[in-house]
């Protein structure tokens, strides 16, 4: 079956399943560790016990999420020297040393203190299990830094120089800091407090229908609820400068992005739309006049590069919808966020239709963070390094039908995974909740528990190849 595909596309394909599936844990993991010390920190200026019995429901995903995490990156890493050779022989000097210091750095770190956040709890002071945690979140977002140094060096190569089809390094600063870090580390940052935001939200809202009216489960509920609806405005903002540094730097990309086939001024924006390579057009377009042109150029007849200005541009169709499956869940989060921190201010409870609506989208986040990495990714093609290295070139000789076996292998593993990592969430809120208990059908009146200042929370996308994933 797999004998007639291109071995390269086969490879794509394979680690794209790969990182998709890896992407998910280290997500949860660093956004949800800070929202572990926020509890801690809550529990140590009040004294009260229900935010340590949030930390403890909470550190148990955590737990889980984190296995999963180290698990799945595992496999993610041996596909560099069996399916991309050549990116190591070709970029090695940088991408070696970066890989490097986020596990000396920041992975040994969170591995070292999350035995003492899992399991010191009573042998050791309060202050000292605090500590663990904040290392442990440290660890993980100093994780996240430098992945997405390389990551984002791979899509705006800086401070090197090729000597016998080799990249060294002339400025290690220019490397790590090149022109789209800021804004791609912001991005998923944010992306993954969101996706954090919606889980707790979600589960604590399930756990609320089946009656349990806790202080530690409201506390829980009114910070995911809080936290999503404090960082949507911010990730709306950060999204918008981040396209437009994707505008000056990878124009190709945008203009996938925005379904723009010829450049022109007073372009519009268009809001759906089926990209027809054929004729070089969207068809069914909808589209709103001038204003793609206007939020990119900052004027309403400003000049806007379409995808006829450049030899070689990514697939167009997957960039262009997953961009708007991106946009779309985070304008849902928006609604939902606001709608449920105002009724939680209002009556200190939501309805059950918005919780019911909160646990539909517990895992939301995922949704829009996996649509946003394949915006970045495919929409780097046909580079593996921008401008310097393609995906066919750094691609190895492995058959397709091997690539191809080990795919489905690595499809079943993981989508058994997925379903028992949901399905032990979910069972443990149950359990917290009480499996006999029913779910809740009229409202109940609870007491309001005091306002909650979240801090702000922050992610990692472990890997950074070729999530790409699609021809």
């Amino acid at each position: 079956m797999f004998s007639s595909m291109d071995p390269v596309v086969m490879a794509r394909i394979q680690f794209a399943a790969n990182i998709t599936f890896h992407i998910l844990f280290p997500t949860i993991s660093i956004a949800l560790a800070w929202v572990l010390l926020f509890f801690k920190l809550r529990y140590g200026k009040t004294g009260q016990e229900h935010w340590m019995d949030a930390y403890r429901f909470w550190v148990k995903v955590f737990a889980l999420t984190f296995a999963l995490g180290v698990v799945s990156g595992i496999t993610m890493s041996f596909q560099f020297g069996t399916n991309w050779p050549g990116y190591m022989e070709t970029v090695g000097n940088i991408a070696g040393p970066l890989l490097a210091y986020e596990v000396l750095t920041a992975f040994f770190l969170e591995a070292t203190f999350l035995g003492i956040m899992l399991f010191g709890m009573r042998r050791v002071s309060n202050r000292v299990h605090t500590i663990a945690t904040l290392l442990v979140a440290g660890g993980t977002t100093l994780s996240a830094f430098w992945i997405l140094a390389l990551n984002s060096w791979m899509q705006t190569p800086a401070g090197f120089v090729m000597i016998d089809g080799q990249a060294h390094v002339t400025n290690w600063l220019e490397v790590i800091f090149n022109p789209s870090f800021p804004y791609r580390l912001t991005h998923m940052l944010l992306a993954s407090g969101l996706t954090v935001a919606f889980l707790v939200a979600g589960v604590s809202a399930y756990r609320w229908l089946r009656r349990d009216r806790s202080p530690a489960v409201m506390a829980a509920l009114r910070t995911g609820v809080v936290l999503g609806a404090m960082l949507i405005p911010l990730q709306i903002v950060v999204g918008d400068l981040h396209g437009l540094n994707t505008l000056h730097h990878q124009p190709a990309k945008l203009a996938a992005m925005e379904g723009i086939w010829k450049t022109g001024n007073g372009v519009p924006a268009v809001l759906f739309g089926v990209p027809n390579p054929t004729t070089q057009s969207n068809d069914y377009e909808i589209a709103i006049p001038r204003l793609a042109s206007f939020y990119l150029t900052h004027d309403f007849n400003g000049e806007v590069k379409g995808l006829d200005a450049f030899d070689t541009h990514p697939p167009v169709a997957p960039v262009f919808y997953a961009f708007r499956v991106m946009v779309g869940v985070g304008m849902l989060m928006l609604a939902v966020s606001w709608l449920a921190s105002w009724q939680l201010r209002r009556r200190g409870a939501p309805s059950p239709l918005v919780a019911r609506v909160l646990v539909a989208m517990t895992f939301s986040g995922w949704i829009a963070l996996v649509a946003g990495w394949y915006v970045t990714e495919i929409g780097r093609q046909p580079w593996l390094v921008h401008g310097v290295l393609t995906t066919a070139q750094a691609a190895s000789d492995v058959p397709a039908t091997m690539i191809g076996t080990t795919l489905a292998m690595y499809l079943s593993l993981y989508l058994g995974l997925i379903v028992a990592y949901i399905s032990v969430v979910f069972y443990l809120a149950r359990k917290a909740a009480g499996k006999d208990e029913p779910p809740l059908s009229p409202v109940s009146p609870v007491s309001p528990v005091s306002p909650i200042s979240p801090v702000s929370t922050i992610v990692t996308p472990q890997p950074l190849l070729l999530k790409e994933g699609q021809a």
